[in-house]
């Protein structure tokens, strides 16, 4: 026997600023009248939204929730819609898209520079808004990467074959968007140093004749957010040099 009730349009997953204004579809047949219940679930909480039995769904952004429909017939016949991701960006609040965007994909979030020791896990992410959701692909040196396919780029154990410039792509039906291109290190030093520092964003020259140490603690990155450490660092390691015999130039930034 055929299904008693068919789902003939699914939901799609969106990815809108917070404040956006958009409706959820769902549309099904069946053998009598059909009626719509819609659901959410935010956290893990599920629960019936009121009043929302239509096929349409207004919703306007405000938090990252899933939702699906329940159709149910005369004869107690239910089934339920896919399951889509409503995802909210606060951070850009202050720039919602003009009103004549599509959906189009818009980058809200780029990669960033990776400095990663070999055998130590490799993550770079990047975000997008669109309606429909976008899907994303990774490409590095120009090379698609066939299985990375998620915001989050992940690689468990780095070598040093995954350096290189990378971006991604993220699509719909409505169009597509590129990320800056970044790149990655592997196994090397993000800055030349002497003395042990784990710190990526700091460096010293030490100039062995006369003892002059130059210090140099650099907290602003072109795709990277501010560092706080290197101007403790900077000071620190200048009252130990001092102790030690050194004149010491400190520069920042």
């Amino acid at each position: 026997f055929p299904t008693a009730i068919a789902i003939t349009e699914q939901p799609v997953s969106v990815s809108v600023p917070v404040g956006y204004s958009f409706v959820l579809r769902c549309r099904a047949q069946g053998r009598t009248s059909l009626q719509y219940q819609w659901f959410c679930q935010y956290q893990s909480d599920c629960c019936l939204i009121p009043g929302a039995t239509s096929q349409d769904l207004p919703i306007v952004a405000e938090q990252t929730k899933l939702y699906t429909c329940r159709v149910n017939d005369l004869h107690r016949n239910a089934v339920f819609s896919d399951w889509v991701k409503v995802e909210v960006h606060q951070c850009v609040a202050r720039g919602l898209p003009p009103h004549l965007w599509q959906g189009e994909p818009v980058i809200v979030l780029n990669p960033s520079e990776q400095w990663v020791e070999v055998g130590q896990p490799l993550q770079l992410q990047c975000a997008a808004m669109g309606v429909p959701a976008p899907s994303y692909q990774w490409y590095c040196n120009g090379n698609l990467l066939e299985q990375q396919k998620r915001k989050k780029l992940f690689i468990t154990h780095a070598k040093v074959s995954d350096s290189g410039t990378y971006l991604c792509c993220a699509s719909n039906s409505h169009g597509e968007h590129w990320t800056n291109a970044v790149d990655v290190h592997i196994g090397e030093q993000s800055q030349p140093m002497l003395l042990c520092c784990t710190l990526p964003a700091f460096s010293l020259v030490v100039l062995a004749t006369g003892k002059i140490a130059l210090l140099v603690g650099n907290n602003r990155y072109q795709h990277h957010p501010n560092l706080m450490a290197p101007v403790r660092d900077v000071f620190e390691l200048s009252r130990l040099l001092e102790h030690l015999g050194f004149q010491v130039v400190s520069l920042l930034d």
